[in-house]
């Protein structure tokens, strides 16, 4: 059986919902599971119609809602454990951003390589309201899992006849943009020091 094959067939399975569930929900404390990729590819071969785009795109939600409530547990129980240690202190230099800005940066550090993991953790070690971060997770969750499914789904449309190469531009462009928005706050945090040295 050839690689293309196995992918439809893992892609085209039933099974492909829980495992975006499950993978969704895993990234909010293990950001290297490749959630976002399973999403884009799911979403590449939706263009036949099986799998479905919007239980694709429930099911990623669902699992990055549930994931960061679990990562915001995690925090929690890390502040209670061990008060003085090195996560926590930096929850602590956090901590007024997070105060003060706290539905941005929830929804901005789903987008960024392991800001996830760090955004809901902090919340929760910082003692962020959990009655105000659902709210911003679920935003967070429902636009993540929108944008990698449509993603996907465009680079499916775009190469219907070649759904390797869909794939890879679904994937290609993910990367991109999460490319741009890294230079872009690089950017920033290079005039934001210059401007305090200055």
């Amino acid at each position: 059986m050839d690689l293309m094959a196995t992918i439809e067939n893992a892609m085209t399975s039933p099974f492909i919902y829980l495992a975006i569930l499950a993978l969704a929900i895993l990234d909010a404390f293990l950001p290297f599971l490749p959630s976002e990729s399973v999403v884009i590819a799911a979403a590449v071969f939706a263009v036949s119609g099986i799998p479905s785009l919007p239980l694709i795109i429930v099911f990623a939600a669902l699992g990055a809602f549930v994931g960061d409530h679990i990562g915001f547990l995690i925090g929690r129980l890390l502040r209670r454990r061990r008060p003085g240690g090195r996560l926590i202190r930096a929850a602590d230099r956090i901590a007024p951003h997070l105060h003060r800005r706290g539905g941005a940066l929830i929804i901005a550090g789903r987008f960024v390589p392991g800001g996830r993991t760090a955004i809901v953790t902090a919340s929760g070690a910082t003692g962020y309201p959990l009655a105000r971060f659902a709210p911003f997770a679920a935003i967070a969750a429902v636009t993540w899992a929108g944008y990698s499914g449509l993603i996907g789904y465009l680079g499916g449309a775009a190469f219907e006849s070649n759904r390797m190469l869909g794939l890879a531009v679904g994937l290609g462009l993910a990367l991109s943009i999460t490319a741009l928005g890294e230079l872009v706050r690089y950017v920033l945090r290079r005039r934001r020091a210059a401007i305090a040295a200055g």
